[in-house]
C-alpha cells in the first residue's frame, strides 16, 4: 500500500493538470481552471503560511472564479481553524480511501453494460458534468480544459454504455506517483441503483492492475463512501472542504 503521502502528492498533481494560472510555492499550492464549478478551482494545501496571509494571495490568484480550499493531511495542523476564524465555512468532509487492488472485491457488471475508454470530451464532459454539477455553461471550458490536460501522469476516461449508446456511468483514472487515483465517478440519475457505479470503478481498478498498479485511491463524498467500503477501500484521511 502507498503511503498517505503519495496518495497527496497524485491527488495534487492531478487537480494541478487543471490549472492555467499561477501555481505558487509548495507552502501555497493553487489551481484555476476557469471552469464555474468550485472543485476545479482552489488551494490544495497551505504549509508554512499563516492562514490569513494565504487567504490575501489565494484571493489574488483566484479572484472571479468559484473555488475551495482542501485543508487535509498535507496541510499544517489548524489550518482549517484558522481559516474558519477567518470566516470560512465548512462545506463537506471528504473520505480519503485506498484500496490494494488485488484484494478490492469483485463487482459485477450489470447485464448489457459496456465499458470502455472513451477519446471524445464533447461526450465524456457533458455526461460527468450533469452528476458532478458543473453548470451547462462551464461544459465548453471544461472540454477545453481536459484536451489541454498536463500534468505527470496518464489520464483515463471509461464510459459505460447500454443499448441507446448514450453514457450511463463515467470514471476518470489518474495513474500516477505509481498508484491510480480515481475521478468523476458517477452514474446517470436514470441509470442509478442498478450497480453502474461499482462497475466503473471496478473497470478502473482492472485497468491499473493491469499496468501493474497495486493501490487504488479516491476522495469520497458521503453518499459514495458505504460503496467504497464494500468494494474495500478504507479511509486513511479526511479533507475539510472550505469555502469563503
Amino acid at each position: 500500500m502507498e503511503s498517505l503521502d503519495t496518495v497527496l502528492a497524485a491527488h495534487r498533481a492531478y487537480l494541478l493538470g487543471w490549472n492555467i494560472g499561477t501555481v505558487g510555492g509548495p507552502d501555497l499550492l493553487t489551481y484555476r481552471s476557469e471552469v464555474p464549478h468550485a472543485p476545479l478551482n482552489g488551494v490544495l494545501r497551505v504549509t508554512g503560511c499563516a492562514p490569513r496571509d494565504a487567504l490575501v494571495e489565494a484571493r489574488h490568484r483566484l479572484h472571479g472564479v468559484s473555488r475551495i480550499w482542501w485543508a487535509g493531511p498535507d496541510s499544517d495542523p489548524g489550518t482549517a481553524e484558522g481559516l474558519l476564524s477567518l470566516g470560512a465555512v465548512e462545506v463537506a468532509r471528504l473520505p480519503i480511501m485506498t484500496t490494494t487492488i488485488d484484494q478490492a472485491t469483485v463487482a459485477p457488471t450489470p447485464a448489457g453494460l459496456r465499458i470502455s475508454e472513451s477519446t471524445d470530451p464533447h461526450e465524456f464532459v457533458p455526461a460527468y458534468a450533469r452528476v458532478s454539477g458543473v453548470p451547462p455553461e462551464g461544459v465548453p471550458t471544461a472540454i477545453d480544459r481536459e484536451k489541454a490536460f498536463t500534468a505527470d501522469g496518464t489520464v483515463i476516461r471509461l464510459a459505460g454504455r447500454f443499448d441507446d449508446g448514450r453514457i450511463a456511468g463515467t470514471a476518470v483514472a489518474w495513474l500516477s506517483h505509481g498508484l491510480v487515483t480515481l475521478y468523476f465517478v458517477g452514474t446517470q440519475p436514470e441509470h442509478r441503483r442498478r450497480g453502474v457505479g461499482a462497475a466503473m470503478t471496478a473497470a478502473a481498478l482492472d485497468l491499473a492492475r493491469e499496468r501493474g498498479v497495486r493501490t487504488a485511491a479516491l476522495t469520497s463524498s458521503a453518499a459514495g463512501e458505504s460503496l467504497y467500503g464494500r468494494l474495500g477501500f478504507r479511509t486513511v484521511g479526511t479533507f475539510r472542504l472550505l469555502s469563503f
